[in-house]
This record gives C-alpha cells, sequence and structure tokens, in this order.
C-alpha cells in the first residue's frame, strides 16, 4: 500500500477531533476460554494478526497539494507493540470490570504521530473469559469498514487472508498520488462542477432541517467533560424476528422504537417531565453498494428520526418509527440534516481545517443521540480457538453529545454498546436496564407472550 488522500469525509473527521472529543470507533469483544490459551498466546496473536492488516499500518501526514490535505502513508517506523496492551482487570464481576475499564480507555485519543488504532486484551483470572477492546479512528474507517479490518484479528478470517495472500504472493500496490494526470483535469473540473450543484442541493437540505429549538434542559444538554462510561445491554434476535414478522417494517426499525421506548422509562426513573418535542436521532446510512469496489475511507450519510419517547404505548411507538423511517427512505439519503456527512464530502480540504470548529459545535443543532447498526459476519469467530460471545460496538461522541447507542447481531444475540459522556450519565447502566425492559415488554404487548429480561 503507498500513499493515498484522506477522503473529504474522513479529513473531516480527522479534524472534528480534540482531547475531549476523541473520534475514533470502538468495539468490545468478549471471548470464553479455551485450553492452551493463556494471556501470552492470545496477546501474540493479536500483534502477530494485526501487523498484517496492511490498513493498520498507516499514519497521517501532511502534504503540500491540495491545500489542507492529508494522505495516509506506511509508517516506515511501524512497530505493533506500541498499539498492542495487556489489561489486567480486578477480580470480581469481569463484565463489570471490563466494560467500566473499557470506558476508561475510550476517553484516551489516539497518538497523532503513529497508525491511528490500539487493541487492548482485558482479562483477568488465567483460565477465565476474556475481552478484546479495538479503538479505530473514524478517519481510518466506517462502521462497516471497521469491521472488515478488526476481523483479521479472529482465526477464520485470518486462515482466509493468509492462504489467498500465499496462493497470489504479495503484489505491489501502486501508490495513489494526490496530483492527477493532465489528461484527467477537464473530466475532473466537469465532475466538479456537478458537485457543486450537488452540495448547495444537500446545503440546502441540512440548513432546512437544522432546529433552534432545541431539547429542553437534560442529561444530553449537560457541558462535555472528556469523561467516558461503557454500559451493555442483549437481546434476543429470535424474538426480535418474531417481532417482526408479526408487525412488519425492519429489524433497524424495531430497535429505534426499543431505544425510544428505553429513554422514556429512563427519563421516567429520573423524575424527568418527557420533552414537548421528541429527541432527535442521527441514524447513519451507509453508501456502500453491496458488491461495489471496497473504499477505503467512510461512505456514509445519514437520517433523522425524531424518537417517539411521549408515545406511552410500545406498539405505537414501533409504528411511528417505521412511519417516519418509511418516510426517510423514500426522500432518500440526501435530504435532511443527516445529510451533512454528504456535504462533508462536497468540500475542500481546507474548508474542513477552519471549518471543523464550527461544524462540532453545530452538531447539537442537528440532532441529540446517535443511534447505529453495525453488521457483523454471521459464521461463528474465535480467536486462538476461544469463542466469541458477545460483541459490544461503541461510536463517538460529537461535541455537545452525550450519548451514542451502537447495536450488531452475532450467535443469535442482539448485542448493544452504549456510550456516554461519564459525568452527564452516571448512571448509563439504569439505561442499559431499560433497553433490555423495553424490548421484553415490546415482545409481550406484540406477541402475547412474557419474557424474562435477559440478566
Amino acid at each position: 500500500m503507498g500513499t493515498e488522500l484522506l477522503a473529504p469525509l474522513d479529513l473531516a473527521f480527522w479534524h472534528l477531533e480534540s482531547d475531549a472529543h476523541p473520534m475514533h470507533l470502538g468495539a468490545l469483544a468478549v471471548f470464553a476460554p479455551a485450553p492452551g490459551a493463556g494471556p501470552e498466546r492470545i496477546l501474540d496473536l493479536l500483534a502477530t494478526r494485526a501487523a498484517a492488516i496492511p490498513r493498520l499500518r498507516m499514519c497521517v501526514r501532511d502534504v503540500l497539494l491540495p491545500v489542507g490535505g492529508k494522505a495516509w502513508t506506511v509508517d516506515k517506523g511501524f512497530d505493533v507493540h506500541r498499539h498492542v496492551e495487556r489489561v489486567v482487570v480486578a477480580d470480581g464481576d469481569f463484565m463489570a470490570e471490563a466494560t467500566r475499564l473499557a470506558g476508561e480507555l475510550m476517553e484516551r485519543p489516539l497518538g497523532r504521530g503513529l497508525p491511528p488504532w490500539r487493541m487492548y486484551l482485558i482479562g483477568g483470572a488465567d483460565g477465565g473469559p476474556f475481552a478484546v477492546l479495538v479503538k479505530l479512528h473514524h478517519a481510518l474507517a466506517d462502521g462497516m469498514r471497521a469491521v472488515a479490518i478488526g476481523a483479521g484479528i479472529f482465526d477464520e478470517i485470518a486462515a482466509v487472508t493468509s492462504a489467498r495472500t500465499a496462493a497470489r504472493g504479495r503484489p505491489a500496490v501502486p501508490p495513489r498520488s494526490w496530483l492527477p494526470d493532465p489528461r484527467e483535469m477537464a473530466g475532473m473540473a466537469l465532475g466538479r462542477i456537478g458537485e457543486v450543484g450537488r452540495a448547495l442541493g444537500v446545503g440546502a437540505s441540512v440548513v432546512r432541517a437544522g432546529r433552534l429549538d432545541l431539547w429542553g434542559p437534560s442529561a444530553f444538554t449537560a457541558p462535555s467533560s472528556g469523561t467516558r462510561r461503557l454500559a451493555t445491554a442483549d437481546l434476543d434476535a429470535g424474538d426480535l424476528q418474531r417481532i417482526r414478522r408479526a408487525e412488519g417494517g425492519t429489524a433497524n426499525d424495531i430497535l429505534l422504537a426499543v431505544v425510544a421506548g428505553a429513554l422514556r422509562r429512563w427519563m421516567a426513573g429520573r423524575g424527568e417531565v418527557l420533552p414537548a418535542a421528541d429527541p432527535r436521532a442521527l441514524v447513519p446510512v451507509s453508501r456502500r453498494r453491496p458488491g461495489g469496489a471496497a473504499a477505503s475511507g467512510n461512505r456514509l450519510s445519514a437520517y433523522l428520526l425524531g424518537l417517539p419517547v411521549g408515545a406511552a404505548d410500545p406498539r405505537d411507538r414501533l409504528r411511528a418509527v417505521r412511519t417516519a423511517m418509511d418516510r426517510n427512505k423514500a426522500a432518500g439519503p440526501l435530504k435532511g440534516a443527516g445529510a451533512v456527512a454528504v456535504l462533508a464530502d462536497q468540500l475542500p480540504p481546507l474548508a474542513h481545517r477552519f471549518g471543523a470548529p464550527l461544524a462540532a459545535n453545530a452538531a447539537r443543532m442537528l440532532f441529540d443521540v446517535l443511534v447505529t447498526s453495525v453488521p457483523l459476519p454471521r459464521s461463528a469467530l474465535s480467536l486462538g480457538g476461544c469463542p466469541l460471545t458477545a460483541l459490544y460496538p461503541m461510536a463517538p461522541l460529537a461535541r455537545g453529545q452525550s450519548l451514542a447507542v451502537a447495536l450488531s447481531t452475532y450467535g443469535g444475540r442482539v448485542h448493544v454498546g452504549l456510550v456516554a459522556d461519564g459525568k452527564a450519565l452516571p448512571d448509563l447502566d439504569r439505561l442499559a436496564e431499560a433497553v433490555e425492559e423495553e424490548f421484553t415488554e415490546l415482545y409481550a404487548v406484540v406477541t402475547g407472550t412474557d419474557r424474562t429480561p435477559v440478566s
């Protein structure tokens, strides 16, 4: 892999970062123990497999042209041991300790002079369960691309990758220059004219969807502290499909309705008055085409959704979400404030450098909470023979945001990762419990069958 410019949206994520707002994605993968798979062997496997992933050898460097741009280049002094670390948790409830520690580790920004990623092996007593926390800067990958990169640590993916590499050797990848071929200049000029028109249309949609009437006082409007808490919830994927068959819509519609109901429960438990206007969720949408080229940069837009916390009945909340999401999909991902990511793709590098502070402060005008779904491989995965039992994705917090919710499905379970500002939401564990309680109630209302919440 040679040198390539950061795509405009990647550059935006790079400049949006501050010490109090690190812009990295994360995932906490939990494994069951297996004979002979001690921590030293697992740590060695992590280092060896991470070092074999070309993308993880890339760091960000300044370039002369275009002005304000940056490029991915191979770190000539790459040392994987700077990026892989073992952390021992105290005896006791392993998951409670692992999630607490993961929250603290997510607070730390990634060093800018090195490839922007870290992996932590989190374990307690030898022979017990362990977890791997993966942190990837959002400039390096969006959710789908992060899964493709991070999957390289698993036994099944690493074996296939090694076999393919051995079969074809290591072909040289020509570097991507940031100076276009003169013959391409005319075509690029025409393309930019079209992009300007597209950007104006997207920009108008963003402005129209912006808000001056922000959600009333709550934990979501608290000043950012730079601290992070992580909480997790687990739902039954089979029950999710049963709800879907009964009510229609998509699995994502159901999960969004569950988040809305959980927020309602959580606010009621805090003694908060329900807001007059529904809180807004930003729901990322991938713009990657199935079967298309695996572009390395971010390919995102998003939908905006008013989470119907004011509706008292779980089925009414689900139907409200379905209606709103159907409307979003009919309009397409280039409409509404969620299209700000597409707009970022149309701006020149210099605009990102100087406009990042303004864009960061504007996030609060557009949405209140991020809710995203991350697709995972359906096959069983393992690390050093230790089976993966759960994987909780984690999304970054924008400036002015106190909560992000990410969901993934694996092994018949929906794993929910909640990331929050530690001081604004010290009771995040209660919100995680409310997610499970709401899912249980929705299942009971839709199917007429009770379910005991997952402990």
